[in-house]
């Protein structure tokens, strides 16, 4: 069996056996990993050169269809703990993309907003995401891209029903 090593990304390195049987190369948390890692660095070169980083992208990509969420939704979402996301709104707050109010029914909840800016860049980028998605989807085989996503939001509801 002979395996071949493949730069993913950024010196991350994954080893891959000729016959997809080995441990590593059929393990659903490698396969997720690395099809997660080969879309999303297509997409987020897009990001980047918006003058974007990805935090502040996914933040944007939420408050389209969520805005004036608060940040613990925002934390979920986004793949990250509180305490960073505050900061990187924080962040957001001072390059014009959001900004901060208390909730109107309980001041103590604070939400964020997309400012007139952020929703300019989050709306171009969201467009793109779409193409980039469609794009990846239509390089698979009908019937196996129908099911990719059904499947994977399963799993995603399975897992947080665990816990």
């Amino acid at each position: 069996m002979k395996i071949h090593i493949v730069l993913v990304k950024e010196n991350l390195w994954a080893a891959m056996t000729d016959d997809k049987t080995g441990f590593v190369s059929s393990y659903l948390l490698y396969l997720l990993a690395a099809a997660s890692e080969g879309a999303s660095a297509e997409f987020h070169a897009t990001v980047r050169d918006q003058g974007l980083r990805v935090p502040e992208w996914r933040v944007l990509a939420i408050l389209v269809e969520q805005d004036g969420a608060m940040i613990t939704r925002l934390a979920k979402f986004a793949l990250m703990e509180q305490s960073r996301l505050t900061r990187i709104i924080d962040q957001m707050i001072d390059k014009g993309f959001v900004e901060r109010a208390a909730d109107k029914d309980d001041g103590r909840r604070v939400r964020i907003w997309l400012t007139a800016e952020g929703r300019r860049r989050a709306e171009v980028l969201v467009g793109e995401a779409r193409a980039h998605e469609a794009d990846i989807l239509a390089s698979l085989p009908a019937a196996e891209a129908d099911r990719l996503k059904p499947a994977l939001m399963a799993l995603i509801e399975t897992l947080e029903a665990r816990g």
